[in-house]
């Protein structure tokens, strides 16, 4: 399979026949999506999606049911095969699993069937899965990988005993790592330890992690048998993972980072928020300082000084954006991942028009 190519040139991943097969039992696997020959697997990522995240291989070994929505991904669309063909586990990218709900809100579509829905691609906002919880009783964990890593690598599954109140919290963290796979945290070449707080960038390692790129030479990324996955974040005892952002993405302001997908995150708990995508401009006094990229519900009268007070408290306040643009749609990838490259061409070329707040 290709990577999307959301921060470079798509490169072509290397599976053996070994790796897929290992990777369906980590699938199947209890304490991960625990597939049984009773489910019905909704398919909804593209099938040239690192192999539709692995489902249809781990669904054949299992002998479930597999269901796929087709071409048109469409909130509307899905939500009523939902409520039609019942099915028990799905997955997707948040932008797709946010237009299910407002559909199913909207048009009283029933989800009920679902008992897993694993979420990826890009962070999922806390709200989303609550709303999930809350309104649909459907349980949404938030899972972690790449197409290099065939692609799940980690699951939010709460741990044992853990009290009603604090699951949503685990469900909404980059996940644990799954067996039979290995993450690190580096920071400037050191291994740092995993406690939870100490921030570096993820490596990975194991039997269905690739070790090449196809026609490519990428020896470097590759080196000493650790994939450098390019995703920072922090590692803790109990092998929980939390990315706070893409190399490419995180903003350093002032010599301190902000991290875009937490400020992401932040901004679309707001009611009136739809979609939120954060993208660094330069600033001639601190460097480079985020820009809000925001997409509101229809007819909302929210202004960014609106946004800037609800920040408030929610995030640092030297995180807060000073400057914001709102839009009709934030441009997607194949995979429907935020095209931030084509959001920084877009404001490179002045295509933008920007609102500065004092």
């Amino acid at each position: 399979c290709y990577t999307s190519g959301t921060t470079g040139n798509p490169k072509g991943v290397v599976y053996s026949h070994r790796s897929i097969y290992l990777h369906s039992l980590a699938i199947n696997a209890a304490n991960a999506v625990g597939l049984h020959q009773n489910d019905r697997v909704f398919v909804v990522p593209s099938m040239f999606h690192a192999n539709a995240w692995g489902l249809p291989h781990a669904a054949w070994m299992t002998g479930c049911d597999l269901l796929f929505p087709g071409r048109f991904l469409q909130g509307a669309s899905l939500g009523r095969l939902i409520a039609a063909e019942r099915p028990t586990i799905s997955a997707g990218v948040p932008t797709i699993w946010g237009d299910v709900l407002r559909c199913a809100d909207a048009q009283g579509i029933d989800l009920s069937s679902l008992r897993l829905v694993f979420c990826g691609g890009s962070a999922v906002p806390r709200s989303m899965i609550e709303q999930f919880h809350n309104r649909h009783g459907v349980r949404m964990v938030q899972a972690w990988g790449m197409t290099e890593t065939s692609p799940l690598m980690a699951m939010a599954i709460p741990p044992k005993n853990c009290p009603e109140q604090e699951e949503l919290g685990y469900r909404a963290m980059t996940g644990r790592v799954l067996a039979g796979v290995e993450l690190r945290v580096v920071n400037e070449g050191e291994a740092v330890p995993p406690d939870g707080e100490s921030v570096g960038e993820i490596e990975a390692r194991g039997p269905w992690v690739t070790a090449a790129y196809y026609g490519e030479d990428a020896a470097e990324k590759f080196r000493d048998g650790w994939l450098r996955t390019g995703d920072v974040g922090t590692l803790d005892r109990q092998g929980y993972v939390q990315i706070k952002d893409r190399t490419k993405d995180v903003i350093k302001s002032g010599g301190e980072w902000i991290s875009s997908i937490d400020l992401e995150n932040a901004i679309m708990g707001h009611a009136d928020v739809l979609e939120a995508a954060v993208i660094e401009i330069p600033d001639s006094r601190w460097d480079e300082r985020p820009l809000a990229c925001v997409v509101l519900k229809p007819g909302a009268p929210v202004t960014p000084n609106d946004l800037r007070a609800f920040l408030e408290g929610r995030v640092v306040k030297w995180w807060i954006p000073e400057r914001w643009v709102f839009l009709a749609e934030i441009p997607k990838t194949s995979v429907g991942k935020f095209d931030k490259k084509r959001l920084r061409a877009q404001q490179a070329h002045g295509e933008m028009e920007t609102v500065e707040t004092p």
